[in-house]
């Protein structure tokens, strides 16, 4: 005869958030004995939590915590987007995102490496796996701390897809307070404008050289088919990153800026009014990496009239002051992950075998 009722499932469940015919059986197994029925469903949780580890977590949310001059961001995965809106997973981003700023945890590593309240990480994270019921992976973090004349500020989107922490280097305590908004905007352009490094000065002399070939490729692919439909034909650019714009480049393109205003008749004496629009165009024409790539050589999605580092620039000088982005972070939730197609018939007879 059975040591517990209904009332001991009931409490079981409670007490552990697991199913009630999981809760049965676990009393059970311990006959009646409250607190081996919670180790054992526990024992249970991990052997869950392992059967699910080949799943692929491509879902999942971003969570923040920004403070004072500390930010930190971090991305936990999970099989379906039905679970990340889950209260349950709300939770645990929450009480991760806390983790990580209180314990000063730089990365995604360190968090699956960390104990938390008084138990590995890994453990605890398994016993999470058994109450929501599906694989769960801490995947990517990242932690800014500044000092008195760092601004930090972060954002992430309404739907957790993805955020950013982002901070900047200011010249005075005062700036560095001033610049919290501008940050905040920053990060909210950042967001939504997908930018990979801060500036073109981080890209590989060879990706530039392979991007560039790539590029006038396809525009040169897709030329031909304007000129089969009798379409305007696209501009073929010379470059495509301010880092092949050396001097000597600079120099013949204005060299032959002159020749075309020459050809055009425009009289000497106000070609220096003409010559610099002409220059920023050729400039911004032949850019489009970094444009596309680099945060700070981004058109401000609040005020196209200026980039990002533009826009910066004149914040802080309003505010009495300079500023300048030293790094930023941005994820976005299942970015590069490859989720393999599954055969769902297959999938099915396998269950039923």
């Amino acid at each position: 005869m059975a040591n517990f009722g209904p009332k001991d499932i009931k409490k079981l469940r409670e007490m552990t958030d697991a199913g009630m015919m999981d809760c049965k059986k676990a009393l059970t197994e311990a006959d009646g004995d409250m607190d081996k029925a919670v180790e054992w469903l526990r024992d249970q949780g991990m052997g869950a939590a392992a059967k699910k580890a080949g799943k692929v977590a491509a879902e999942g949310a971003i969570g923040i915590k920004v403070d004072g001059k500390k930010a930190v961001i971090v991305e936990i995965n999970s099989q379906t987007d039905f679970v990340a809106q889950n209260d349950k997973f709300k939770d645990l981003l929450s009480t991760v995102v806390a983790h990580a700023f209180d314990n000063n945890l730089a990365d995604a590593e360190a968090i699956n490496d960390s104990t938390i309240n008084g138990e590995a990480f890994s453990e605890y994270l398994s016993q999470q796996v058994a109450v929501i019921g599906e694989k769960l992976v801490v995947r990517r973090s990242a932690l800014i701390q500044g000092d008195e004349n760092t601004a930090v500020n972060a954002y992430v989107h309404s739907n957790q897809q993805n955020g950013v922490i982002i901070e900047a280097k200011c010249d005075s305590v005062a700036t560095a307070e001033a610049m919290m908004p501008v940050l905040k905007e920053i990060a909210m352009h950042a967001a939504a404008m997908a930018p990979t490094t801060l500036s073109y000065k981080d890209f590989d002399a060879q990706y530039v050289a392979d991007e560039t070939k790539g590029r006038i490729v396809a525009i040169e692919t897709e030329n031909e088919e304007l000129r089969r439909l009798g379409k305007t034909e696209k501009n073929v650019p010379q470059y495509i990153s301010m880092s092949q714009l050396t001097d000597e480049v600079m120099a013949q393109a204005e060299k032959a800026l002159k020749a075309e205003l020459a050809a055009e008749g425009k009289p000497e004496k106000i070609w220096d009014k003409i010559l610099p629009g002409k220059i920023a165009r050729f400039i911004s024409d032949n850019t489009t990496l970094d444009q596309e790539q680099c945060l700070l050589d981004q058109k401000f999605v609040m005020d196209d009239s200026k980039t990002v580092a533009q826009y910066l620039e004149e914040k802080a000088k309003a505010a009495g002051g300079t500023a300048t982005i030293t790094s930023f972070t941005r994820l976005e939730v299942g970015e590069g992950i490859e989720v393999k197609e599954e055969d769902f018939a297959a999938e099915v007879a396998a269950q039923m075998a």
